[in-house]
């Protein structure tokens, strides 16, 4: 049996319909305009709150600087190893690259917490917290969340999955990091013309993570594991993971504006 033929071919156009019927639905009922759009995108994930978060043109970024760092981060360090590294491996990166990836992760808690430290109580844990800082943190953060998650889609979807770390060696990870920094400098250039492209890779972030991990669990879930040879025939779960993406998106922002009045900050908190 062909990897085309392991689905049903009703079920691909289901899938098809349910994710127009539901990506379309949110956009229809959220506020008109790429930057708003992308802004409600961007609150399910993010507290979004002013004083945090790089302004562009006049308008504040959909995202946070932390989260503008972890989400356009990951977005980056995706494509950087599906195009640049050009990888399918089903491992992660060797020990001493994966421990760094989750000394990254850590960095980046340890600047939230005293981040958070500071607007709760006004004053630092460690240091005084910077928009800088929280940018360059959270791109280490969405690097390492990248490099974790593409070994374990690979793992899932494919048929015949490669034995071999997506980030082999630091020349590997080098590449990378020259990516985020990359993004980074973009971010603080503060140029007005990078708003909507920087709005557009806020949202992208949020849905390539989400729906990411969604098509993995809907696959494991579903007992469907290694059944696929290319992408295009995966498109049945990528098209499921992006309806749950965008249903818990909107779940989210409901909850949120019920509860706060507002998709900007948080009510008390600045």
């Amino acid at each position: 049996m062909t990897a085309q033929r392991r689905h049903p071919h009703w079920t691909r156009w289901v899938a098809l319909a349910l994710a127009v019927l539901v990506v379309g639905a949110y956009v229809a009922l959220t506020p008109p305009g790429l930057l708003n759009k992308a802004a409600w995108v961007s609150a399910a994930v993010c507290h979004r709150i002013p004083s945090h978060s790089f302004f562009l043109a006049g308008r504040q970024l959909p995202l946070c600087a932390r989260c503008t760092g972890t989400f356009p981060g990951a977005l980056t360090a995706l494509i950087g190893q599906a195009l640049v590294l050009r990888r399918r491996g089903t491992s992660f990166p060797p020990p001493a690259i994966t421990a760094l990836l989750v000394g990254f992760i850590a960095i980046m808690g340890i600047d939230g917490l005293n981040s958070y430290v500071d607007l709760m109580r006004g004053t630092p844990l460690f240091y005084e917290p910077r928009n800088e800082l929280r940018l360059v943190t959270g791109a280490l953060n969405g690097l390492a969340l990248a490099a974790l998650l593409w070994p374990m889609v690979h793992f899932s979807l494919w048929r015949n999955p490669l034995p071999e770390p997506v980030i082999r060696n630091g020349r590997d990870l080098g590449i990378l990091l020259l990516m985020e920094a990359g993004m980074v400098a973009l971010v603080l250039s503060g140029w007005p013309a990078l708003l909507y492209p920087l709005a557009l890779a806020s949202a992208l972030g949020v849905l390539a993570l989400l729906t990411l991990t969604m098509t993995v669990l809907v696959v494991v879930m579903a007992g469907r594991e290694n059944r696929y040879g290319r992408w295009r025939d995966a498109l049945t779960p990528l098209l499921v993971g992006l309806t749950l993406a965008f249903l818990l998106i909107g779940l989210v922002d409901l909850v949120r504006y019920a509860l706060t009045g507002t998709m900007t900050g948080v009510p008390g908190l600045e």
